[in-house]
């Protein structure tokens, strides 16, 4: 069950207000995003034929959940661009340099939310505003919620799954070479993958 969805009472009318679950409210609070356990994952195309995967490992992040009204619940994420990794030194060196993150000049990218909506079931999407380059242009990303758990150290913790397509031009990344069989180096689509974990702040 997700963590914003409401519970109708069974003995209720059909024109009551629907109860809202006691195990699901008592989710309600203010998080804080553990980078150790959390992912920031995303996939580019590479010279038209393969997947190309990277992260990034240095990040801030907080999450307000509201159990009762999911418009009521916030999110915000701060991320270091130095810390992008591929797999490789010299990409991960030319994604830090002018031709594409500008880390000197831009050393952050954030996410504010602006709206957060229930879809049914486990299922959620936020929408918010997303930074890169200076350029701040809207983001929906669609996430699964995968349930809460007291871990051995007594952190409260939940967990998400979230997913989004961007167009890194539209965010001023442009930088491309042309193939000699056609086509382009780097996709201009890029997938964004979210594994969150968050512990419930004290």
């Amino acid at each position: 069950m997700g963590i914003f969805s409401r519970k109708s009472n069974e003995t209720a009318t059909a024109t009551a207000p629907a109860a809202v679950n006691p195990d699901l409210a008592a989710l309600t609070g203010d998080y804080t995003i553990d980078p150790s356990h959390t992912t920031l994952g995303f996939v580019a195309r590479h010279a038209m034929v393969t997947n190309v995967k990277g992260s990034f490992q240095e990040f801030t992040g907080t999450l307000h959940l509201d159990g009762s009204a999911p418009s009521n619940s916030t999110a915000t994420l701060d991320v270091e661009m130095a810390s992008i990794e591929t797999g490789s030194a010299d990409r991960d060196g030319h994604l830090k340099s002018a031709d594409f993150f500008k880390i000197e000049e831009f050393p952050k990218m954030t996410f504010r939310s602006t709206k957060v909506e229930a879809l049914g079931g486990d299922d959620y999407r936020i929408t918010g505003d997303l930074t890169i380059l200076g350029t701040t242009k809207p983001l929906a990303i669609d996430l699964e919620f995968n349930g809460s758990a007291k871990d051995p150290f007594g952190n409260e913790r939940i967990g998400f799954e979230g997913k989004a397509d961007i167009l890194r031009s539209e965010w001023g990344l442009t930088w491309n070479a042309a193939l000699e069989t056609g086509g382009v180096l780097v996709s201009d689509k890029i997938k964004l993958n979210f594994d969150i974990s968050a512990i419930k702040n004290a």
